[in-house]
């Protein structure tokens, strides 16, 4: 296999390739190759192929069909807008509602291990510590504990992040850019803090939520814990079956 990029793992580059490959020549949903065909077609290894295919996955250019094969995603289509769909400030300004972030906590920590595993970092790796709480027409609608690794964020300071929406200071400020985010929510009743911040009763419904943000180089750099009014929020999902 023949590639410039010399000082990137084998894997690396064939990934690279398929990517030029599936951009320029496939269209979403199409079919790749087997993995014996690209081992013949690269001249590479099987183990090289595999992790090449499952770095693709992780970053979303592909999925697999058990018994069916690998098959091309559209999400690359979709690059240039992930930090909007995952934009609280653009989410309210779209729906006509005036936006308001309130930061009540912003501090530097070392990682404990449920924030080094989340973050993918060693324990004790330093980390920002970011407590926000949402507002949209001076109405509170969500609390959010965000975590940042220190170390893609060396000069971050409280006064930058007052002055535009995170997602912003990510790629304007320090080239983070947003790739990909993985979101988990799950239904649960609010806390005595959360609802006194919310301004609902306690034991109130609400929904958590947890994102883990993905920048092009597949790193994570933002986790992010959220608590949100269910009277407030809802969330729409379409599933759609690949023949």
């Amino acid at each position: 296999m023949t590639t410039s990029l010399k000082n990137k793992a084998l894997y690396h580059q064939l990934a690279d390739l398929l990517k030029e490959r599936m951009n320029t020549g496939m269209i979403p949903h199409d079919k790749l190759p087997s993995e014996r065909k690209l081992t013949h077609e690269y001249d590479v290894s099987r183990t090289t192929v595999r992790l090449a295919l499952e770095e693709l996955e992780r970053s979303g250019y592909i999925y697999r069909r058990h018994g069916k094969g690998t098959f091309v995603s559209d999400i690359k289509n979709d690059d240039t807008d992930l930090a909007t769909a995952y934009s609280f400030t653009e989410q309210m300004k779209q729906m006509g509602k005036k936006p308001e972030t309130r930061i009540l906590l912003f501090e530097k920590i070392t990682a404990d291990y449920f924030v080094s595993q989340r973050l993918n970092l060693s324990l004790l790796e330093e980390v920002y510590h970011l407590s926000r709480l949402r507002l949209a027409d001076n109405e509170p609608l969500m609390v959010e504990e965000t975590y940042l690794p220190a170390k893609k964020f060396l000069s971050l300071e409280e006064s930058l992040l007052r002055s535009k929406p995170l997602y912003d200071v990510f790629s304007e400020n320090f080239d983070q850019i947003i790739r990909l985010a993985d979101e988990e929510l799950y239904a649960s009743i609010a806390s005595l803090e959360d609802a006194k911040l919310l301004m609902i009763p306690e034991g109130a419904p609400v929904l958590h939520l947890a994102r883990s943000t993905y920048n092009v180089k597949n790193e994570i750099i933002e986790y992010t814990l959220s608590v949100a009014r269910a009277d407030q929020f809802h969330y729409k999902i379409r599933h759609i079956r690949n023949s």
